[in-house]
Protein backbone atom coordinates (compact mmCIF):
# COMPACT_ATOMS: atom_id res chain seq x y z
CA UNK A 1 0.00 0.00 0.00
CA UNK A 2 1.06 3.34 -0.94
CA UNK A 3 1.97 5.67 2.03
CA UNK A 4 0.15 8.87 1.16
CA UNK A 5 1.93 11.15 3.89
CA UNK A 6 4.90 10.14 2.12
CA UNK A 7 4.53 10.54 -1.28
CA UNK A 8 2.42 14.31 -0.65
CA UNK A 9 5.81 16.24 -1.75
CA UNK A 10 7.03 13.86 -3.89
CA UNK A 11 7.82 15.24 -8.04
CA UNK A 12 5.80 14.12 -10.86
CA UNK A 13 8.58 12.16 -12.08
CA UNK A 14 9.26 10.16 -8.40
CA UNK A 15 5.49 10.02 -7.51
CA UNK A 16 4.38 8.08 -11.23
CA UNK A 17 7.23 5.71 -10.65
CA UNK A 18 6.38 5.12 -7.39
CA UNK A 19 2.65 4.66 -8.70
CA UNK A 20 3.78 1.84 -11.29
CA UNK A 21 5.89 0.21 -8.70
CA UNK A 22 3.05 0.16 -6.66
CA UNK A 23 0.97 -2.00 -9.35
CA UNK A 24 -0.25 0.68 -12.17
CA UNK A 25 2.02 -1.26 -15.10
CA UNK A 26 -0.10 -4.24 -14.59
CA UNK A 27 -3.34 -3.05 -15.17
CA UNK A 28 -4.38 -4.94 -18.29
CA UNK A 29 -4.28 -2.26 -21.41
CA UNK A 30 -8.36 -2.19 -22.06
CA UNK A 31 -8.78 1.54 -23.03
CA UNK A 32 -10.61 1.31 -26.52
CA UNK A 33 -11.38 2.71 -29.91
CA UNK A 34 -14.93 3.86 -30.54
CA UNK A 35 -16.27 0.51 -31.82
CA UNK A 36 -14.47 -1.46 -28.84
CA UNK A 37 -16.04 0.16 -26.18
CA UNK A 38 -19.93 0.13 -28.27
CA UNK A 39 -18.94 -3.73 -28.59
CA UNK A 40 -18.16 -4.02 -24.77
CA UNK A 41 -20.63 -1.39 -23.70
CA UNK A 42 -18.58 0.18 -21.21
CA UNK A 43 -17.09 3.42 -21.11
CA UNK A 44 -13.98 3.69 -18.47
CA UNK A 45 -13.39 7.11 -17.39
CA UNK A 46 -11.23 8.23 -14.46
CA UNK A 47 -12.16 11.80 -12.40
CA UNK A 48 -10.39 13.70 -9.59
CA UNK A 49 -11.38 13.03 -6.41
CA UNK A 50 -11.15 16.56 -4.79
CA UNK A 51 -10.69 19.40 -7.55
CA UNK A 52 -14.04 21.73 -6.41
CA UNK A 53 -15.62 22.60 -8.47
CA UNK A 54 -14.89 20.61 -11.25
CA UNK A 55 -14.93 17.32 -10.15
CA UNK A 56 -15.24 16.34 -6.10
CA UNK A 57 -17.02 13.61 -3.66
CA UNK A 58 -20.29 15.28 -1.77
CA UNK A 59 -21.80 12.72 0.36
CA UNK A 60 -20.35 9.70 -1.21
CA UNK A 61 -20.73 10.42 -4.56
CA UNK A 62 -19.22 11.87 -7.28
CA UNK A 63 -20.17 15.69 -8.61
CA UNK A 64 -18.90 19.08 -10.27
CA UNK A 65 -18.74 20.33 -13.44
CA UNK A 66 -17.00 17.80 -15.37
CA UNK A 67 -19.23 14.93 -13.63
CA UNK A 68 -22.51 16.55 -14.61
CA UNK A 69 -21.53 17.60 -17.88
CA UNK A 70 -20.02 13.77 -18.98
CA UNK A 71 -23.67 12.43 -18.05
CA UNK A 72 -25.50 15.08 -20.06
CA UNK A 73 -23.71 14.12 -23.04
CA UNK A 74 -23.53 10.26 -22.86
CA UNK A 75 -26.87 10.41 -21.46
CA UNK A 76 -28.00 8.65 -25.29
CA UNK A 77 -24.68 7.18 -25.81
CA UNK A 78 -24.62 3.46 -27.09
CA UNK A 79 -22.35 2.71 -23.77
CA UNK A 80 -22.88 3.04 -20.36
CA UNK A 81 -20.22 4.85 -18.27
CA UNK A 82 -17.62 3.42 -15.30
CA UNK A 83 -16.53 6.38 -13.41
CA UNK A 84 -13.25 6.01 -11.18
CA UNK A 85 -12.91 8.90 -9.21
CA UNK A 86 -9.08 8.92 -8.03
CA UNK A 87 -6.40 11.31 -6.77
CA UNK A 88 -4.91 13.47 -9.97
CA UNK A 89 -1.69 11.83 -9.71
CA UNK A 90 -3.23 8.66 -11.19
CA UNK A 91 -5.43 10.21 -13.93
CA UNK A 92 -2.98 10.64 -16.99
CA UNK A 93 -0.64 7.49 -15.86
CA UNK A 94 -4.35 5.98 -16.30
CA UNK A 95 -5.15 7.06 -19.42
CA UNK A 96 -1.62 6.31 -21.13
CA UNK A 97 -1.47 2.79 -19.43
CA UNK A 98 -4.86 2.30 -20.77
CA UNK A 99 -6.64 1.51 -17.82
CA UNK A 100 -9.34 4.06 -18.86
CA UNK A 101 -10.65 5.61 -22.44
CA UNK A 102 -10.36 8.82 -21.02
CA UNK A 103 -9.47 11.57 -18.26
CA UNK A 104 -12.58 12.91 -17.76
CA UNK A 105 -11.28 15.96 -14.92
CA UNK A 106 -9.68 19.48 -15.33
CA UNK A 107 -6.58 18.38 -17.73
CA UNK A 108 -4.91 21.86 -18.81
CA UNK A 109 -3.88 21.60 -22.10
CA UNK A 110 -0.21 21.64 -22.89
CA UNK A 111 2.93 20.91 -25.70
CA UNK A 112 4.30 18.64 -23.32
CA UNK A 113 0.96 16.96 -22.79
CA UNK A 114 -0.45 16.86 -26.40
CA UNK A 115 2.88 14.16 -26.95
CA UNK A 116 1.07 11.05 -25.12
CA UNK A 117 -2.32 12.35 -25.02
CA UNK A 118 -5.09 13.48 -27.69
CA UNK A 119 -7.71 16.21 -26.35
CA UNK A 120 -11.27 16.42 -26.80
CA UNK A 121 -13.06 20.28 -27.70
CA UNK A 122 -12.40 22.29 -24.44
CA UNK A 123 -14.70 22.59 -21.69
CA UNK A 124 -13.76 25.37 -20.10
CA UNK A 125 -10.54 28.09 -19.84
CA UNK A 126 -8.42 28.57 -17.34
CA UNK A 127 -5.73 31.15 -15.77
CA UNK A 128 -3.57 30.27 -13.11
CA UNK A 129 -3.09 32.83 -10.14
CA UNK A 130 -1.67 33.17 -7.01
CA UNK A 131 -3.87 33.29 -3.61
CA UNK A 132 -2.76 34.34 -0.02
CA UNK A 133 -4.02 34.00 3.43
CA UNK A 134 -6.11 36.98 4.27
CA UNK A 135 -4.02 39.74 6.54
CA UNK A 136 -0.91 37.12 5.79
CA UNK A 137 2.06 38.33 4.10
CA UNK A 138 2.05 41.44 2.02
CA UNK A 139 2.11 40.05 -1.74
CA UNK A 140 1.32 42.73 -4.02
CA UNK A 141 2.13 41.55 -7.16
CA UNK A 142 3.75 38.59 -8.84
CA UNK A 143 6.95 39.88 -8.25
CA UNK A 144 6.44 40.01 -4.42
CA UNK A 145 6.71 36.09 -4.57
CA UNK A 146 10.37 36.72 -4.68
CA UNK A 147 11.36 34.43 -1.55
CA UNK A 148 8.45 33.09 -0.62
CA UNK A 149 7.24 29.66 -0.40
CA UNK A 150 4.62 28.27 -2.68
CA UNK A 151 2.19 24.98 -2.87
CA UNK A 152 0.95 23.89 -6.02
CA UNK A 153 -0.06 20.30 -7.08
CA UNK A 154 2.22 17.84 -8.14
CA UNK A 155 2.33 17.07 -11.63
CA UNK A 156 -0.16 19.96 -12.76
CA UNK A 157 0.19 22.22 -15.47
CA UNK A 158 0.41 25.18 -12.40
CA UNK A 159 3.21 23.38 -11.15
CA UNK A 160 4.77 24.22 -14.65
CA UNK A 161 3.66 27.40 -14.79
CA UNK A 162 5.37 28.18 -11.30
CA UNK A 163 8.35 26.83 -12.46
CA UNK A 164 8.13 29.19 -15.23
CA UNK A 165 7.48 32.17 -13.06
CA UNK A 166 10.25 31.70 -10.71
CA UNK A 167 12.47 31.22 -13.69
CA UNK A 168 11.56 34.56 -14.95
CA UNK A 169 11.60 36.17 -11.43
CA UNK A 170 15.24 35.47 -11.40
CA UNK A 171 15.75 36.53 -15.08
CA UNK A 172 15.12 39.53 -13.61
CA UNK A 173 17.09 39.68 -11.40
CA UNK A 174 15.01 38.44 -8.22
CA UNK A 175 15.59 35.71 -5.90
CA UNK A 176 12.95 33.53 -7.53
CA UNK A 177 10.45 31.52 -5.46
CA UNK A 178 12.10 30.41 -2.30
CA UNK A 179 10.61 26.90 -2.16
CA UNK A 180 8.14 25.30 -4.49
CA UNK A 181 5.89 22.74 -2.25
CA UNK A 182 4.47 20.46 -3.64
CA UNK A 183 1.18 18.88 -2.55
CA UNK A 184 -1.02 15.36 -4.22
CA UNK A 185 -3.77 17.60 -3.41
CA UNK A 186 -4.75 20.88 -3.05
CA UNK A 187 -7.17 20.68 0.44
CA UNK A 188 -3.72 19.75 2.48
CA UNK A 189 -1.78 23.08 0.56
CA UNK A 190 -5.04 25.32 1.30
CA UNK A 191 -4.44 24.16 5.28
CA UNK A 192 -0.84 24.91 4.97
CA UNK A 193 -1.79 28.09 3.61
CA UNK A 194 -4.22 29.10 6.41
CA UNK A 195 -1.80 28.07 9.08
CA UNK A 196 1.32 30.45 7.49
CA UNK A 197 3.22 27.40 6.88
CA UNK A 198 2.67 28.46 3.05
CA UNK A 199 3.06 32.53 1.80
CA UNK A 200 0.36 31.59 -1.29
CA UNK A 201 -0.81 29.20 -3.79
CA UNK A 202 -1.30 28.71 -7.20
CA UNK A 203 -4.04 27.51 -9.03
CA UNK A 204 -6.87 27.92 -11.82
CA UNK A 205 -8.82 31.51 -10.79
CA UNK A 206 -12.11 29.16 -10.81
CA UNK A 207 -10.70 26.82 -8.30
CA UNK A 208 -9.41 29.81 -6.13
CA UNK A 209 -12.82 31.99 -6.69
CA UNK A 210 -14.60 28.68 -5.66
CA UNK A 211 -12.76 28.11 -2.55
CA UNK A 212 -12.65 31.91 -1.40
CA UNK A 213 -16.84 31.71 -1.91
CA UNK A 214 -16.92 28.79 0.30
CA UNK A 215 -14.35 30.04 3.10
CA UNK A 216 -14.99 34.04 3.06
CA UNK A 217 -12.43 35.64 4.71
CA UNK A 218 -9.86 33.68 4.85
CA UNK A 219 -8.30 33.84 1.29
CA UNK A 220 -7.20 36.57 -0.86
CA UNK A 221 -7.21 36.38 -4.21
CA UNK A 222 -3.63 37.83 -6.22
CA UNK A 223 -3.15 38.17 -9.99
CA UNK A 224 -2.55 35.71 -13.13
CA UNK A 225 1.28 33.83 -13.02
CA UNK A 226 0.38 32.80 -16.74
CA UNK A 227 -1.42 33.15 -19.75
CA UNK A 228 -4.79 31.59 -20.19
CA UNK A 229 -5.30 27.64 -21.01
CA UNK A 230 -7.93 26.00 -21.86
CA UNK A 231 -9.80 22.89 -20.34
CA UNK A 232 -10.29 19.55 -21.69
CA UNK A 233 -10.86 16.06 -21.44
CA UNK A 234 -8.05 13.66 -23.01
CA UNK A 235 -7.55 10.10 -23.99
CA UNK A 236 -4.33 8.46 -25.60
CA UNK A 237 -3.23 10.00 -28.04
CA UNK A 238 -4.09 8.80 -31.33
CA UNK A 239 -7.24 7.05 -30.33
CA UNK A 240 -9.51 9.26 -33.35
CA UNK A 241 -12.24 7.82 -32.90
CA UNK A 242 -13.24 8.04 -29.61
CA UNK A 243 -12.10 12.26 -29.49
CA UNK A 244 -14.43 12.80 -32.77
CA UNK A 245 -17.39 11.38 -30.71
CA UNK A 246 -16.65 12.79 -27.53
CA UNK A 247 -16.53 16.14 -29.91
CA UNK A 248 -19.69 15.74 -31.62
CA UNK A 249 -21.08 15.74 -28.19
CA UNK A 250 -19.28 18.40 -26.59
CA UNK A 251 -20.26 20.47 -29.52
CA UNK A 252 -23.51 19.64 -29.45
CA UNK A 253 -24.32 20.95 -25.64
CA UNK A 254 -22.57 24.22 -26.63
CA UNK A 255 -25.24 24.74 -29.40
CA UNK A 256 -28.25 24.07 -27.47
CA UNK A 257 -26.76 25.79 -24.41
CA UNK A 258 -26.58 23.15 -22.01
CA UNK A 259 -22.78 23.49 -21.59
CA UNK A 260 -22.58 26.87 -20.87
CA UNK A 261 -25.82 26.71 -18.46
CA UNK A 262 -23.12 24.38 -16.44
CA UNK A 263 -20.64 26.40 -16.81
CA UNK A 264 -22.38 28.96 -15.27
CA UNK A 265 -23.95 26.68 -12.62
CA UNK A 266 -20.37 25.61 -11.07
CA UNK A 267 -17.95 28.05 -12.88
CA UNK A 268 -19.70 31.25 -12.51
CA UNK A 269 -19.20 31.92 -15.76
CA UNK A 270 -19.30 30.92 -19.55
CA UNK A 271 -16.55 30.42 -21.94
CA UNK A 272 -18.61 31.08 -25.50
CA UNK A 273 -15.55 31.73 -27.56
CA UNK A 274 -13.63 28.61 -26.85
CA UNK A 275 -11.91 26.83 -30.41
CA UNK A 276 -13.94 23.59 -31.26
CA UNK A 277 -11.22 21.81 -31.42
CA UNK A 278 -7.36 21.47 -29.88
CA UNK A 279 -4.76 21.13 -32.10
Amino acid sequence: MIDVSAVRRLSRGALATLLIAAGLSAFSVSAGTLDEIKARGMMNIATEDDFHPFEFIQDGTPTGYDTELVKLITANAPFKLHQDTIPWAGILPGVTTGKYDMAVSAVLVTDARKKTLQFASPIAESTTYYLTKTGGTAIKSTTDLNGKAIGVEAGSAMEKQLQALDAKLKAAGGAGVKQIVEYQGYPEAYQDLALGRLDAVVNTQINLEALIKEKPGVFAMGQPIAEPVYIAWAAAKGNDSLIAYINSLLLAARKDGKMYELQKKWLGASFESMPETIQ
